[in-house]
Parts: structure tokens; sequence; C-alpha cells
């Protein structure tokens, strides 16, 4: 019975942290899934702005010794200018460019961040300014201060986003876009305009991801964006390439899958280093039954 209840009690602690891990795939999944449908660029870049986001956070939160709130709203802040000043210096005058020369274009993009930040910054982790040794029991779960406070920006995050998204004249015009550009633009749509909006939201999402998972692994350094870009881009897949609700639903369900795969009880439980692996086979199975992904539409090309 006491087994049973330990392995109870640990199913629910990870759930908690797949529930937390997967608000992270979901805003900047979404970040990166309006940029595609919007701008149609596939921004790999996307995980070196989420770094840029845990080291602003880092220098406001250790250098600078402010609160964490105010090192959350300055992080959305300068990851947000930085996405927009990219998209206007460099990604715009190259749109026409072709898809997959802008891609590359964005793969290079990611390794001047990423080599940028290691010649300031150095490569030696960093970490913020909490105790990660400390543990609050909340009874059903145990959960250090660091992953308390990134469950409480998850909370607010990602209902947030899901509001503006559903309820907010610019929310509904992003989906609208997102969903059949061509058909924005008949109806008056200035798509063009919509981008700048977008970058802003996408930059946003991804500088206060980055901060949160640098929170939630304790340590970081500047491969921190790299590292989870492919679990970013299975997101943006499974909740359907384009669909800004079906990248909150497909990081909430990959977070608690790859979590919950390390419950003993479930084959003896996956080791930790593979959880990617179980990602890449969720994204596997999903494109052989449904490949338009979770809320995605089949579509034909």
């Amino acid at each position: 019975m006491l087994n049973e209840w330990h392995m109870g009690s640990l199913l629910l602690q990870l759930i908690y942290n797949g529930l937390v891990e997967g608000a992270i795939l979901a805003l900047t999944g979404l970040g990166a899934t309006l940029v595609w449908g919007i701008q149609r660029v596939a921004n790999f870049a996307h995980g070196d702005y989420m770094t840029l986001g845990a080291y602003v956070a880092f220098l406001l939160d250790v250098t600078w010794s402010t609160n964490p709130v105010v090192a959350a709203i300055g992080t959305v802040v300068a990851t947000a200018a930085l996405a927009v000043g990219l998209h206007f210096i460099l990604l715009r005058p190259l749109r026409g460019r072709g898809l997959v020369a802008l891609s590359l274009i964005t793969v290079g993009l990611g390794l001047v961040l990423r080599n940028a930040l290691f010649l300031v910054a150095g490569s030696q982790p960093r970490q913020y300014a909490f105790n990660q040794t400390a543990v609050i029991d909340l009874g059903f779960v145990r959960v250090a201060p660091a992953e308390l406070w990134t469950g409480i920006a998850a909370i607010t995050a990602v209902p947030a986003v899901a509001a503006m998204l559903a309820w907010t004249p610019l929310g509904k015009t992003m989906r609208a876009v997102a969903d059949n550009r061509d058909l924005a633009e008949i109806s008056g749509i200035d798509t063009d305009g919509i981008g700048l909006y977008v970058w802003i939201v996408a930059g946003a999402l991804a500088g206060l991801g980055g901060a949160m998972l640098a929170l939630v692994q304790g340590t970081f350094d500047p491969n921190l964006g790299f590292n989870v870009l492919f679990l970013i881009l299975t997101v943006v897949v499974l909740g359907g390439i384009g669909n800004a609700f079906g990248a909150l639903l497909g990081g909430l369900v990959l977070g608690v899958v790859m979590e919950v795969s390390t419950w003993p009880p479930f084959f003896g439980g996956v080791p930790t280093q593979y959880q990617p692996v179980v990602g890449f086979v969720v994204l596997i199975l999903l494109l052989m039954f449904r490949p338009q992904g979770i809320l995605g539409r089949a579509r034909v090309l």
C-alpha cells in the first residue's frame, strides 16, 4: 500500500513537472508557429532568442539584483525588441529570397547569436539567485522555489495568451492570417503590418520561455535554447503548423508525455536522458495517423 501511494505521488509530481515544461514548450512553440503561419519564416534562431532571454533575466536578477517580476518584464521587452529589430534589419528585406534561403539565413542567425553569447558571457554555467536545494511541500507535490515561480509564470502566461488569441481583435486577426493568408488579404487585412505584432509576440514569448527554462534546469549556458529547438519544432508540428491553439495544446501534451514516460510502472520508466526520444516517437506516430497535427486541418497541396 505504501509503495502504491509513493507511485501515485510520484505520478502527480511528474504530471506537474510535465505541465510546467509543457507550458514552456507551448509558449515558445506558439511564437514559432505564428511566425511561420503569418510571416512564412521557419525561424531556426528561435531557440537562441530564448537563450538571450535567459541571459537578460540573469543580468537583471543576479547582476542588478532586481526582483523576479522586474526581471521577467525586462526579459520580455528585450527579446521582443531583438525580434522586431532583426525582422526589419535582416529577415524582412530577404523575404523574397525564397523559403529555403530564408530558413538557412535563420540557421546562420542562430549561430551568430549563440557564439556572440559565448564571447560576451563565456561558456561557464549560470544560475539565478534562487536556492536550488530548498523544497516547498504543497501536499500533493514538492517544488523548489524556482519551480514555483516558473509554475506561477506558466499559470499566468498560458491562459493570458490564449485569451488574447481568442477574444482580442489582434489575436483574431493573427489567427485569421495564419489560417489563410490569401483570404485574409482579400478581406482587407494588412498582412505585412500584422507582422510587426507577430514578431513582438514571438520574441516576448521566446524570452519568457527561455527564462522559465533556465529556472527549471537550475543552470544554463549559451546552448540553452539550441538544445530544445527540436522540441519546439515538434510542438509546432504536433499542434498543426500555423495553428496557435494547437501549439499551446501540443506543448502541454508533449511536456506531460515526456515526463510521465519516466514513471517506473510505465515499462520500468524511460531514462530521463531519452525524454527527447519519446518526443520524437510521439511526433512520428502523429505524422503517421494525423499528419495535419492535433488541431490542424488536412489540406491539399
